[in-house]
């Protein structure tokens, strides 16, 4: 009789796990689709990290972010180094201010499969990750997804939320090392200069790659 009764307790208690885990990636999924359809602009400071495959972190960057969807957005190193990462909707423009070097290649290409595609919010970026999962963490609900396409150069992707807003992101790529981005003073759908998603190459600096112009097809 006890054992039969401890059984059912055990099933009991098992079913609300279930039931609570269930819940938890629903929340889960919500939030990720609200910050890909609800977010129309999103500007804020970041802190990155760079951690290597023994845990040990091997750079500290930060600077600013402003996206507007869909398709475009600027990150802005300005610590340790000043660098530039802007992407039109066409095009995506890496600018190393002190090699004075400029990259170009095509957004849409560039993009493919990583992180960047959920931020951008692209109207496939879903269709190019599969949900694996959430949980809670010292008031943050975690989200973590993976890339189809194993071939995109990351395994994984985990979205931090907190009251509701992206917070946290972190990005485990192929060679075992993990990518830690802050976010902090964030502001959400408010208007952004368009000349913040304009790249004017500089006369003294070296251009890598041929920028497509609109009209023209990704090679």
């Amino acid at each position: 009789m006890i054992r039969r009764l401890i059984y059912c307790l055990l099933l009991v208690s098992l079913g609300q796990y279930a039931q609570a885990e269930s819940a938890i990636d629903e929340t889960g999924e919500k939030l990720v689709n609200s910050f890909l359809t609800d977010i129309i602009t999103l500007q804020g400071r970041f802190e990155q990290s760079l951690i290597d495959a023994e845990g040990a972190v091997v750079e500290v960057s930060g600077g600013t972010l402003d996206i507007e969807r869909p398709g475009r957005f600027r990150w802005a190193y300005s610590d340790p180094y000043e660098q530039w990462l802007v992407a039109d909707g066409l095009n995506i423009w890496s600018y190393d201010v002190d090699l004075a070097q400029v990259t170009v290649k095509p957004q849409a290409k560039a993009l493919s499969n990583t992180p960047a595609l959920l931020l951008g919010g692209a109207g496939d970026a879903l269709e190019q990750f599969g949900f694996e999962g959430s949980w809670v963490a010292n008031e943050t609900t975690w989200v973590r997804m993976r890339p189809i396409d194993d071939s995109s150069g990351f395994n994984r992707v985990e979205l931090g939320f907190l009251n509701d807003e992206l917070s946290r992101m972190v990005f485990f790529d192929n060679l075992e090392q993990t990518t830690v981005v802050a976010l902090y003073d964030v502001v959400v759908n408010e208007p952004i200069d368009a000349e913040s998603f304009e790249f004017i190459v500089p006369d003294d600096v070296d251009l890598v790659g041929i920028p497509l112009v609109a009209g023209e097809t990704v090679p």
